[in-house]
């Protein structure tokens, strides 16, 4: 995924603006972004501060880094079990 060009604060800022009643269409338009941008940020970091926003942005890194780890365990799992199989086969 693409890496913002907007700093947390800056997007904090810019949320707080519609938070204020600016609207949404003069804000998008100043920040050089589009409406869609700005509800899919609002979704995600509405009523956050930067620092909260950054320690969200480092758990959905970890949680992604973790799901890898666990798919390569259960496939390796898979792997040992399909040789056991195998062998106890062999075996018989």
């Amino acid at each position: 995924m693409k890496a913002s060009k907007f700093s947390d604060a800056q997007k904090a800022f810019i949320l707080k603006q519609g938070a204020d009643g600016v609207p949404v269409a003069d804000i998008c338009r100043k920040a050089g972004i589009s409406q869609a941008t700005y509800f899919n940020w609002k979704k995600k970091y509405d009523g956050m501060l930067p620092p909260d926003m950054r320690r969200l942005k480092q758990l959905e890194d970890e949680n992604s880094k973790l799901r890898k780890l666990v798919a390569d365990l259960s496939l390796d799992k898979e792997m040992l079990q399909h040789v056991i199989r195998r062998a106890e086969g062999q075996r018989s």
